[in-house]
């Protein structure tokens, strides 16, 4: 378990899908369709416990389980243009509820505020600012088109403590899946993880989780209390 002083806490970086966005229904349906279209069965289930992962690194991991060797990058191209076309069709995502409150509460706290996210889906990340105006910029977002590895990998979130020029005993992580988890407690951060999709919560306390929330509400309630 990673010790923290809620006190000294300085940035709070949040994951996006399944934190900001209740996005990840649409994602898990978006890659079992896309699976399914090249006669490989991905549970929704498995979609949840592979989210953080970039696109190419989860339909490597795919190829790598069941036949034993890496897709190619026409591979890869073909399965995440179509796993990108299948999750656009189904219409903008929604803000998470209480993810705005969240985001108000750390703005008002004067803590700074990074996005660290697996994600290339540009539909995404374009509508940051129609959900959550004035928060987000290039320089407090880390995405799948900045990082070499993702998570599991703590680059991400190596990365998100430079941007924000805090160090990890300095900063605390958002997260809902068990990769993004990993990958936090990997960079040495205190990790909350809020538990707003389908996983159990086993999966996130077994991943590393050092607190774990039922909703966003909570961790609103949560910050508030930090003196």
């Amino acid at each position: 378990m990673i010790e923290v002083d809620f006190s000294k806490i300085k940035a709070v970086l949040f994951d996006m899908d399944g934190v900001l966005f209740d996005s990840m229904p649409n994602h898990a349906k978006a890659w079992e369709a896309a699976f399914a279209s090249v006669g490989i069965e991905f549970s929704p289930y498995e979609a949840y416990l592979q989210e953080g992962r970039t696109g190419a690194s989860t339909i490597q991991g795919v190829y790598r389980r069941l036949f034993g060797r890496d897709a190619g990058e026409s591979e890869i191209k073909k399965l995440y243009d179509i796993k990108t076309s299948l999750f656009e069709s189904y219409g903008e995502p929604v803000a998470m509820p209480g993810a705005a409150e969240a985001l108000a509460v750390v703005k008002q706290k004067g803590l700074k505020i990074c996005i660290v996210t697996g994600s290339g889906q540009t539909s995404l990340l374009d509508t940051l600012d129609k959900y959550f105006p004035g928060y987000f910029a290039s320089g407090n977002v880390v995405s799948a088109f900045d990082v070499k590895r993702g998570k599991p990998d703590p680059e991400p979130y190596l990365m998100a403590l430079q941007k924000m020029d805090v160090p990890a005993k300095e900063a605390v992580v958002i997260e809902n899946a068990p990769l993004g988890v990993q990958a936090a407690v990997a960079a040495g951060i205190f990790t909350i993880a809020v538990n707003t999709g389908i996983l159990k919560d086993e999966d996130l306390l077994q991943a590393g989780a050092d607190m774990l929330l039922p909703d966003m509400f909570r961790l609103s309630e949560m910050v508030r209390a930090w003196s």
